[in-house]
């Protein structure tokens, strides 16, 4: 009797699935740990990092919670130079109002007559001591000259002055009516002559020079509305400032030459002769 052929054994052609199917297992989870990376903050990421190295080296985990709180920087501290600076700075200020204090008395004691006949204010403010003075207590209507007795009653303001080194500032203010006059065309001129006026009885007391200064106002800053004879009397007045602060050092503002030589410049052009 023949023997029966072996049967040949089938080859499996769909091996190659498995590996595939791996691959793309793998690849899969190599996309989510990206993707899971990509979404996390700071914090996460770094208790994410100490877990898989302490799983891969049999270490114990032990995340503390200052690793999910993110860190916000404290404010440095105040040295001790910069308190003492500043500790500086507010005695020296409040020396100052002390001075200017005691400066305003000495003013309202010099002027004491006007002040009681309501023809002087001394007002003091955060900027310094400002005298409001009427012009009839100085001039008379229309005019720039002092009399004797407010002559004599401003030199003794300017005494006072002389011995700070306060800068001073003296405005002239007049009321709405206008003039018109060969020396006063406009109450610009009038204003700015009475401030000179007096700018020059401080200057020749011993006020240092540079250290006034004398504007005109005209009718621009009234205190009192100019419908009546009271607030035009009022609005007439010639104005110290005794100002408090030093004024500061100027610091030049530095240009850009580059910018501006990037502009294009405007030039003109030469006409051209007819023909």
């Amino acid at each position: 009797m023949a023997r029966r052929k072996r049967e040949e054994e089938h080859e499996n052609h769909e091996r190659w699935l498995v590996s595939y199917a791996d691959f793309i297992t793998l690849l899969f989870a190599f996309f989510v740990v990206m993707y899971a990376l990509s979404s996390i903050n700071e914090g996460k990421y770094r208790v994410l990092s100490n877990s898989l190295t302490n799983a891969f080296r049999n270490v114990p985990i032990n995340v503390s919670s200052e690793a999910l709180t993110p860190q916000v920087p404290m404010p440095p501290a105040r040295t001790a130079p910069a308190a003492r600076q500043t500790a500086q700075q507010e005695k020296a200020k409040q020396a100052q109002r002390e001075k200017m204090k005691s400066m305003a008395k000495e003013i309202m004691d010099a002027l004491a007559p006007l002040v009681q006949q309501g023809k002087v204010r001394v007002l003091e403010t955060s900027r310094g001591v400002t005298i409001e003075i009427a012009d009839s207590a100085l001039f008379s209507i229309g005019q720039a000259v002092l009399n004797n007795e407010s002559a004599l009653a401003l030199r003794s303001v300017a005494e006072v002055i002389a011995s700070a080194d306060f800068p001073v500032t003296i405005e002239g203010h007049t009321d709405n009516v206008p003039i018109k006059t060969a020396q006063f065309p406009s109450n610009w001129e009038l204003s700015a002559v009475r401030a000179t006026t007096v700018l020059r009885i401080f200057a020749d007391a011993g006020v240092p020079a540079e250290r006034l200064t004398a504007i005109g106002y005209g009718e621009t800053r009234p205190v009192e509305p100019n419908d009546s004879i009271e607030g035009r009397a009022r609005n007439r007045r010639v104005s110290i400032q005794i100002d408090s602060y030093l004024p500061e050092k100027p610091t030049e503002v530095p240009v850009d030459v580059t910018s501006s030589a990037a502009q294009p410049s405007a030039t003109v052009a030469a006409p051209t002769p007819n023909r």
